[in-house]
């Protein structure tokens, strides 16, 4: 398993710069005309506290915050949930196609009611510059 893992990070690695090259080459470079953007899988949320907010006003609203954030995941809603490695606020990739989806989605936890955080909404997606990779014409 180790070696399957170390040689497509080695494959990986080695071959995006070629697809990206291979990508701007065609035309399809990014902030051009005619880029293929990805179809939006999810929508990754930063949440922050705002500037101001105290530790206490936080960790008053956390049980219910939990409790809610627990629920979107068990509907499917939030597909993943992570600590910032800073400590600076927690990273959530939803289960929307749009940021207004996903904007729709944080608006129901407490923290977001309460207006104690602040929110960076990200569409994400299939990384494209593999679609270089398999050649002209080949279908994903």
């Amino acid at each position: 398993m180790k070696f399957v893992t170390s040689f497509l990070i080695a494959a990986l690695s080695a071959a995006l710069p070629l697809a990206s090259l291979a990508q701007s080459q065609s035309g399809h470079a990014p902030g051009a005309s005619g880029v293929t953007l990805p179809k939006t899988t999810e929508v990754m949320v930063i949440l922050t506290p705002k500037p101001g907010v105290t530790r206490q006003q936080i960790t008053a609203i956390m049980p219910s915050e939990i409790r809610e954030t627990v629920k979107l995941y068990l509907d499917g809603k939030i597909r993943e949930w992570y600590s910032r490695g800073d400590g600076e606020g927690v990273i959530f990739l939803i289960d929307t196609k749009t940021q207004d989806e996903a904007r729709a989605v944080m608006e129901t936890l407490p923290l977001s009611k309460e207006r104690l955080v602040d929110h960076e909404y990200i569409p994400v997606g299939p990384l494209m510059p593999l679609k270089g990779l398999m050649g002209a014409g080949a279908q994903p």
